[in-house]
């Protein structure tokens, strides 16, 4: 399981996305995870990092997973249309409360 850090805007998505893809490959487990329950301030770049996480995920025969999602970034993957791709298999019990977001 890959975690995810605490800030994931325009300024740090490159170095974030930089850093998990050269994790992936060192992953031994056939679903790529990753817990996104640090992070405390995004944007609409965290939802890029995620995408291209999940890319990276299928293109190396991986499920890929999000844990420890927080409520607000649940939401604004909702907003963009996007959550489905990258939240639809996590179990509720694996969501971060409203109140930790």
């Amino acid at each position: 399981m890959l975690l995810l850090p605490a800030a994931v805007t325009l300024v740090e998505a490159r170095d974030t996305l930089r850093m998990l893809a050269q994790a992936v490959p060192h992953e031994p487990d056939a679903r790529l995870t990753l817990d996104a329950s640090a992070m405390t301030r995004f944007d609409t770049s965290a939802l890029a990092v995620l995408l291209e996480c999940r890319r990276l995920a299928q293109a190396s025969g991986r499920a890929f997973t999000v844990r420890r999602v927080p409520a607000k970034l649940t939401a604004l993957a909702e907003l963009y249309g996007v959550d489905a791709l990258l939240f639809a298999a996590e179990p509720e019990a694996a969501k971060l409360p409203a109140a930790n977001a």
